[in-house]
Formats: C-alpha cells, sequence, structure tokens
C-alpha cells in the first residue's frame, strides 16, 4: 500500500509499504534510463508505525546522490499522535543513517502528511519540507524545516496556523522557488485551496487558488496536487458541494503567484485524490479517481484555454478498487504512474502496487 513517485535529476523512485502480521516495512526502487526498474531495497521496519493509505512515507533521491525517506511513528494511536522521522543514506540505501526528527516541539500530536522537496541550487540547495502540525492543540498548522547539504537542520517555522486537518499537502519548483499547495480552513469552515510561495528569504501570505468557497464541516481527507515547469504552474484539487464530487486544474504562467479560472477534469461523480504533471507546451496531464462500478483511475490532458482530451482509464472498475492516493509523475517523454489496487472484485482481496508508463497525451 501507500506507493509515492519522486523524480529527480538521476530518474524516479518508487516507495510503498508492505506489511507482515503487525510489521511494515517501507522499500523502494528506482527506475533506469533504460526504462527498467532496479531491485527492490528495504529501508526500516517496524511495528509502532503510523500507517494511512492517504498520508504514506515517502522516498526521495537529490541532486548530490544522497537519498532520503520519511515515515511516521506513533505516538499515541487514541488521539492519532504520531511523529515524522527521517533517514538518509549516501551509499544508494545500503545504509542508513540513524532516525531524526524535522520538528522538535515534544507534543502529542499530528505531525504529519509530509511532501519533501529539494531545494533550487541557486536558492542554497538542500532537502526542503512541510508538513501539517498539531502541535497548537484545537487548529492544525502547516509548518516547514530545511537542511543544508551536510543534513544539519538550519530552519523549522509555522507558515500557515489554520489548515484543513488531514489533506495532504503538495510542493512543485518553479522558477521562483518552491511553491505549497495545501488545504485552508477557515473560521467559518471555509476549505478552499491555497498557495503559498517563498518570496525573498521568507514565505509569501497564502493566496487562494480560486475562491469557491466550499463550506465543510468535517476534513474531506483529499488534498492538491501541484507540478511546474518554469514559471508554468498546474494545480489540481476536488471539492464536493452539494455532495457533488468534483476535480478541477487551474493554471499560472507566473510561477504560482496567479491563477486563471477552474476546468473541470472529470466526467462523472470524482473521488478526487488527484495528481498532476505540467507539459512542454504549458498544459496539464491530470489524474483522478472516479466512481463507477468501483472507483477508477483515469487521466487526461487539459489545456489552460480549457480544451480537454479524451479521458484514458488506467486502471480499476468492473468491481476492482484502486486505494490511497495514485501516483503520477514524468519521466522523459512518459507519464510514469503508480496505485495500489485490489487483487481481485472479491471482498477481502489483497491489495498490490502496480506501475506503467504511458505516452504524454
Amino acid at each position: 500500500m501507500g506507493p509515492q513517485l519522486t523524480t529527480s535529476p538521476a530518474g524516479a523512485v518508487m516507495s510503498w509499504m508492505q506489511q507482515n502480521d503487525d510489521t511494515f516495512t517501507l522499500r523502494f526502487a528506482e527506475l533506469s534510463a533504460a526504462g527498467q526498474w532496479t531491485a527492490p531495497k528495504t529501508i526500516t521496519s517496524g511495528t509502532d508505525w503510523f500507517v494511512s493509505g492517504v498520508d504514506p512515507p515517502a522516498v526521495m533521491r537529490l541532486r548530490d546522490g544522497s537519498l532520503a525517506a520519511a515515515w511516521y511513528k506513533a505516538v499515541d494511536l487514541a488521539t492519532e499522535a504520531y511523529d515524522t522521522l527521517m533517514v538518509t543514506s549516501k551509499d544508494d540505501g545500503k545504509t542508513w543513517s540513524k532516525p531524526f526528527s524535522p520538528h522538535h516541539d515534544g507534543t502529542k500530536a499530528q505531525h504529519g502528511f509530509a511532501s519533501l522537496f529539494e531545494w533550487p541550487a541557486a536558492q542554497g540547495g538542500g532537502l526542503g519540507m512541510v508538513w501539517l502540525d498539531g502541535r497548537a492543540g484545537g487548529d492544525m498548522g502547516l509548518h516547514s524545516a530545511r537542511f543544508d547539504g551536510a543534513w544539519k537542520q538550519t530552519a523549522e517555522a509555522s507558515i500557515n496556523q489554520r489548515v484543513c486537518e488531514c489533506c495532504p499537502t503538495s510542493v512543485a519548483l518553479a522558477s521562483g522557488g518552491p511553491v505549497v499547495a495545501f488545504r485552508d480552513r477557515s473560521p467559518q469552515e471555509v476549505r478552499d485551496i491555497h498557495v503559498l510561495r517563498r518570496d525573498g528569504e521568507g514565505w509569501a501570505e497564502p493566496v487562494p487558488v480560486f475562491a469557491s468557497h466550499w463550506q465543510v464541516d468535517s476534513c474531506p481527507v483529499n488534498g492538491p496536487a501541484i507540478a511546474a515547469g518554469g514559471n508554468n504552474v498546474a494545480l489540481a484539487w476536488f471539492e464536493a458541494p452539494n455532495d457533488e464530487g468534483r476535480a478541477y486544474v487551474a493554471f499560472s504562467s507566473d510561477g504560482g503567484k496567479t491563477f486563471g479560472k477552474p476546468v473541470r477534469v472529470d466526467d462523472a461523480d470524482s473521488l478526487g485524490h488527484v495528481g498532476v504533471v505540467v507539459l512542454d507546451d504549458g498544459a496539464a496531464a491530470v489524474t483522478w479517481l472516479e466512481f463507477d462500478n468501483g472507483s477508477r483511475f483515469r487521466v487526461r490532458k487539459v489545456e489552460p484555454s480549457g480544451a480537454r482530451s479524451a479521458a484514458k482509464q488506467i486502471a480499476g472498475g468492473d468491481g476492482r478498487f484502486v486505494s490511497g492516493i495514485p501516483r503520477v509523475t514524468r519521466v522523459g517523454n512518459q507519464l510514469l504512474l503508480a496505485w495500489a489496487e485490489s487483487g481481485g472484485a472479491e471482498p477481502g482481496s489483497p491489495m498490490k502496487v502496480v506501475t506503467a508508463t504511458a505516452a504524454i497525451p
């Protein structure tokens, strides 16, 4: 369960979790230039993990060749309190560092839904990350941290004080630096999608992507996905006004400062769990889950003008269910997709993680 995809100049990394009785194991493999997966490698295992299909661990390779991985350790399952733990490797995953944490508050609270990214070399490089942090008690905040090339932590900060409590985060690197996408939470329980940009030496004020004014009293557990190519940014998200699920994408041509009118992506009742990739022509390949005799994993090309290609089904349907959050990234001139699905239509069928490549629409 819990597939994740990250990319670097070296290629793509896929990570996932495997379960054996009460033990969970984090593993990863890399896609070679020839299009072949390396043999899976184990990073760590444990019986005290906080495990969720929508908040899985992640592994990424940095420009200097080192690897970083993050997962979650349960602190108090009754209150869903857990910590983020991280390790690094300088020998392609043969050995890993002692686990450390990016947060140091010591509270029994949620520290999760983390997104890892690498700072641009022009901005000093190093590993960056954002996560949802419940240390304040009543409100969930959005926090960030940064590590230099020697893995020394150089920053930890609160960058938004009240966000949706269990919607995943997403980060893209535009020409001006990182752009963080998240679901905000107003005092009136409006949970629209916002972005935060790096502005000089600090973070700019968050701005809404589109003021849809979706008001909902509980977390939809459905976060945005953001991707960038230069100054072109695409952001996909889910909302369900009047209990009608819809997936949208909006485009920015100024590095995430402003976004155009949203374009609806799905054709039927969307389940969200979106993914997005920016293409060379400024369009986007957008993925989402749609319900029709099971959950169907679909993809289509969307232009900033609103034009859409025909949707293609990747997996699901016919009684089969795609679970968690499917993933999509770009490797050369292809899309790389990963998802978890039931091994059969029968109840209790085992889950499996599947990957596929597809031509860019």
